[in-house]
């Protein structure tokens, strides 16, 4: 059940992205409690940090339109998160994305990002997005670079110290791209 109203849901291929319900929040708090997966994500934290995560990504919908959705495949498995995110003392809205446990290299967080990109520009009518990636995140840098971001400047985040920010191309620099390899 989805208690905010107007949260759109964006379909590709093989995902649904959706507005969260109470029901995710054992996925977050498992993700959160693995260092391991969620350290270029401002991990790890205990259940009741990641209650506030959780919490404040629904008042990022209610207060701006825009958190992070989450993935479900065709089979129901929800496998990820992927967003847009802009608190309070953030140098922009950034697109951000994370897969839990066991659902990496399977192209989920590619299509999902896509996806993200494509509605901030289309229907919100931004910009070029940035994303904002821990130094060592190399999967998180991989992932920008496959969409055809670039490095653009280190930036100190007010709650993460030192992060990297990956330029995203813009809608028109996406359609000449396209139209190139056409």
């Amino acid at each position: 059940m989805t208690y905010l109203s107007g949260i759109p849901t964006l379909s590709t291929d093989r995902l649904t992205l959706r507005a969260p319900v109470e029901a995710d929040f054992d996925l977050v708090a498992a993700f959160f409690a693995s260092k391991e997966h969620s350290w270029g994500f401002g991990g790890p934290m205990d259940r009741t940090g990641a209650w506030r995560w959780f919490a404040s990504n629904l008042g990022h919908f209610a207060l701006k339109g825009y958190g992070f959705w989450f993935l479900d495949t065709a089979d129901g498995q929800t496998v990820g998160m992927v967003g847009l995110w802009g608190p309070e003392g953030w140098n922009e809205t950034e697109l951000g994305y994370v897969l839990f446990d066991g659902f990496e290299g399977k192209g989920y967080a590619l299509e999902a990002a896509r996806a993200v990109r494509d509605h901030a520009y289309d229907t919100l009518g931004w910009g070029p997005l940035c994303s904002n990636i821990f130094p060592g995140n190399d999967r998180s840098v991989a992932l920008a670079e496959r969409m055809g971001a670039t490095l653009e400047a280190k930036w100190d985040s007010p709650t993460h110290g030192t992060e990297l920010v990956y330029r995203h191309p813009s809608k028109e620099a996406l359609a000449q791209q396209k139209e190139d390899t056409a």
